[in-house]
């Protein structure tokens, strides 16, 4: 079965970073495309970047464009947000998710496995 556990979320001011990260167990890390998506409180869950599985390229949505980075490192089977320059919109529940598609995806109904998330507060 696979696992997906994500870390390192908390309550920061706005102007700090945070990085999460994403830890896959249960099957083979290299395979997935893996993304990071976000719940705010009332709204929809929402795309934030994807990295693909073997040439790390990397998709960024445009709220976030600038600020945040994902990457990867496959021997460590763990997928990773760096957040800077964090503001109080960016406040939610932060997902990571795995995708075994041909190519990456913004699209939560191509993700096969998610993890429990990790709460993100940022005061102002």
């Amino acid at each position: 079965q696979v696992q997906l556990v994500e870390s390192g979320g908390g309550l920061v001011q706005a102007g700090a970073s945070l990085r999460l990260s994403c830890v896959v167990s249960g099957g083979t890390f290299s395979y997935y495309h893996m993304g990071w998506f976000r719940q705010a409180p009332g709204k929809e869950r929402e795309f934030v970047a994807v990295i693909s599985r073997v040439t790390t390229i990397t998709n960024i949505a445009d709220s976030v464009k600038g600020r945040f980075t994902i990457s990867r490192d496959n021997a460590k089977n763990t997928v990773f947000l760096q957040m800077n320059s964090l503001e109080p919109e960016d406040t939610a529940v932060y997902y990571c998710a795995a995708d075994t598609s041909l190519e990456m995806s913004p699209r939560q109904r191509d993700y096969n496995y998610w993890g429990q998330g990790t709460q993100v507060t940022v005061s102002s």
